[in-house]
């Protein structure tokens, strides 16, 4: 007995979509610089900026970090309560302003979803990290997945993307790292005055 028609309208289906995954990633990747800029939106260049030189991290993975928690939305809240563009925790931003970490001029009196605040703390969040474990990859997983996380995987050694055992966390460390490429060659001229070490 032969099995069903190849060419079944689920299978067809499936095809589409697999075709129409590729042609969207392809076009992110290397088609028009307008497509591209739709995949890879940039906004607050002047906030980025400015946290970015103030805590010597590199704006473009400011830029992916944004893009991947939020989109470029500052009104988002997670279930997890994360808030604004780079889905900070209330807790997070206490710390790190309790720390001094913060510069108190843009974030007092401003609410955790305000833009500039946000990305402050979220920018001394991201420096905190790559003091505490010298390497970007294991800042932006314990970015995502909590310091307890990602302390267990770095005792691991060896490359961190092999220690971490949950895939949202892996996925987001290579969709950040992806994108921070794209954005440095998008838009090369965004942060004309970004003078820190390449991260």
């Amino acid at each position: 007995m032969s099995r069903s028609r190849p060419w079944a309208a689920h299978r067809l289906v499936l095809l589409v979509v697999i075709g129409a995954l590729g042609v969207t990633a392809a076009l992110a990747l290397r088609g028009p610089l307008w497509f591209q800029r739709l995949y890879y939106p940039l906004a607050f260049e002047s906030e980025i900026a400015a946290s970015a030189e103030r805590h010597r991290v590199n704006p473009y993975l400011v830029a992916a970090v944004i893009n991947e928690e939020s989109g470029f939305d500052p009104e988002i809240v997670s279930r997890a309560d994360a808030v604004g563009l780079m889905q900070v925790l209330p807790s997070t931003a206490e710390d790190m302003r309790s720390r001094g970490l913060t510069a108190e001029d843009v974030v007092a009196q401003a609410p955790l979803d305000d833009p500039a605040a946000n990305i402050e703390y979220g920018t001394a969040y991201l420096r905190y990290l790559v003091e505490r474990y010298h390497e970007v990859e294991t800042a932006l997983a314990a970015y995502n997945a909590g310091l307890r996380h990602a302390d267990g995987w770095a005792a691991q050694g060896g490359d961190i993307r092999d220690a971490i055992t949950f895939p949202e966390t892996r996925h987001f460390v290579v969709r950040v790292v992806r994108a921070k490429e794209r954005y440095e060659e998008i838009y090369p001229d965004a942060f004309p005055a970004w003078s820190g070490e390449r991260q």
